[in-house]
């Protein structure tokens, strides 16, 4: 077999992973941003004063924030279940360290009371940003590790029904990207014309329709390897996301935002029962004469075409999120709850999940069906309730150390001359915020350099040191320079 079959083979019928190890491995990036907070709370009960240098900065950004998932999906994997157990050990020594030095001596009662009617900035609800920014570290991680052995075959995309890392991964990409979409940002007493977010959908996502041509020309010219049943011939992710960008635009110009759950749910079950009661499932699967031939546009891109439809639900399901998430609130009580009620609702849709599939079907990314719309939205929700916590706890924990700051967190509301206020600015620059500010540009690069790593490297037979030695080198150099264009207030976007 050649190198280009070789690696198609390598990434092929795979059957994903169980829903326990997805849920065990769920806490890493929550747990990575509450350590390395509570390591900068800790330096500045220290050292007086928050870390401002740049250099330290990226690397301790760089060494707690990603490097952790580095080496859990791959040398770690197989006692995957330990890593948590021992970041939350770390997080809670360092926890009751902090405690333990507080300023001044307060009953433990009354400071819970204190952090219950804390003030937050109402405008800003760091959960989203960082729930983004892991969602692409996550993804450009998992593009490249994936063409090593090292990476678990299970963690991959499944061939037609499972739950692989990889599965979750997409959803999540579009879950995202709707969460800040321009209907959920659009305040509520701006009267615009129903169809202006339409008309900028459309400005908007040229640069995504380019670079689907853009990978679809440099895959093909170079014989570039690709696994044709996860989106067809010439389909690919670009182009998903910019369908569905502009599909739900469209649907949220004629019905209300503030019913876009309800347009999801009859987008799915309708496609669903389609599906399961034509023969549209049999062609998705092997095409029109059950051969799984590629001829004719449609059916050579069959997957991609029609899994638009699971996608278009899981973003208006997450325009709803969005909306529900922008409501004002000022207070830590008022976060606890809105918490607690995401919590609940990501718990009733696992049990929806269990009953589609047991008498609709199982997980399928390749059709993006029920099953795996409710699977995706039910973690990205546990997801982001996670680092709401993990932003809480960071809350709770910056009341004990007075002046102390944390990039990509809520900082309570203040008075102007607060010594908190003041030394926010002195903040190291924050990996996340740096990587936020040009997303599609981490993307990007990401996949480039994975394109540029397998034309050089023979991975499917590397060894380990040779693995991780690549994949550090390979997101510090894309961390690095969006942390350098953040550094210098760099926005590559002009659309």
């Amino acid at each position: 077999m050649s190198q280009k079959h070789l690696k198609e083979a390598f990434v092929s019928n795979l059957n994903g992973t169980g829903l326990l190890e997805l849920t065990l491995g769920m806490p890493l990036a929550p747990l990575c941003l509450l350590c390395r907070g509570l390591l900068l709370v800790l330096l500045c009960r220290h050292r007086g004063k928050p870390l401002s240098s740049r250099p330290s900065g990226l690397l301790l950004d760089f060494s707690v924030l990603v490097a952790p998932l580095l080496f859990s999906c791959t040398v770690l994997s197989p006692v995957l279940f330990l890593v948590p157990a021992i970041l939350s050990a770390f997080c809670a020594g360092m926890f009751f360290t902090v405690y333990r030095q507080r300023d001044r001596q307060v009953p433990f009662r009354q400071i819970v009371k204190d952090f219950q009617n804390t003030s937050l900035d109402p405008d800003y609800i760091p959960a989203i940003t960082v729930f983004r920014v892991y969602v692409n570290v996550l993804t450009s991680i998992s593009i490249l590790a994936v063409d090593f052995p090292q990476f678990p075959r299970r963690y991959a995309k499944a061939e037609t029904y499972g739950t692989g890392v990889m599965d979750l991964g997409v959803g999540a990409f579009i879950f995202g990207n709707a969460l800040v979409c321009p209907e959920v940002r659009q305040k509520a007493a701006v009267t615009q014309p129903r169809f202006s977010s339409l008309a900028k959908q459309l400005f908007s996502i040229w640069p995504l329709v380019v670079l689907g041509v853009g990978r679809l020309l440099s895959v093909k010219s170079i014989e570039y390897h690709e696994h044709v049943s996860e989106y067809g011939v010439h389909w690919n992710f670009f182009f998903t996301l910019a369908l569905v960008r502009l599909a739900a635009s469209l649907l949220l110009a004629i019905f209300p935002k503030n019913k876009s759950w309800i347009v999801a749910v009859t987008v799915a079950v309708l496609y669903q029962l389609i599906l399961n009661l034509t023969s549209l499932k049999t062609f998705v699967l092997h095409g029109s004469n059950g051969e799984d031939t590629r001829t004719g546009f449609l059916n050579a891109n069959r997957e991609g075409l029609l899994s638009l439809f699971g996608y278009l639900a899981i973003y208006m399901a997450s325009v709803q999120v969005g909306l529900y998430l922008l409501q004002r609130r000022v207070s830590v009580k008022d976060w606890m709850g809105a918490a607690c009620l995401l919590l609940l609702a990501a718990l009733v849709l696992f049990v929806f999940l269990h009953i589609s599939q047991a008498h609709a079907d199982p997980v399928s990314r390749r059709m993006a069906n029920l099953s795996y719309c409710l699977w995706v939205i039910a973690h990205c929700l546990t997801f982001f309730v996670s680092f709401v916590v993990a932003d809480l706890v960071l809350v709770f924990t910056k009341l004990l150390v007075k002046g102390s700051a944390v990039p990509s967190c809520w900082r309570a509301v203040k008075a102007a001359d607060s010594r908190e206020q003041r030394q926010a600015g002195a903040v190291h620059i924050c990996l996340i915020a740096a990587i936020n500010k040009n997303q599609l540009l981490f993307f990007l690069l990401a996949n480039v350099m994975t394109g540029i790593v397998n034309v050089m490297i023979d991975t499917i037979h590397s060894r380990a040191a040779v693995t991780l030695c690549i994949l550090h080198v390979y997101m510090f150099l894309n961390c690095f320079i969006m942390y350098i264009l953040h550094a210098k207030n760099i926005v590559l976007k002009f659309w």
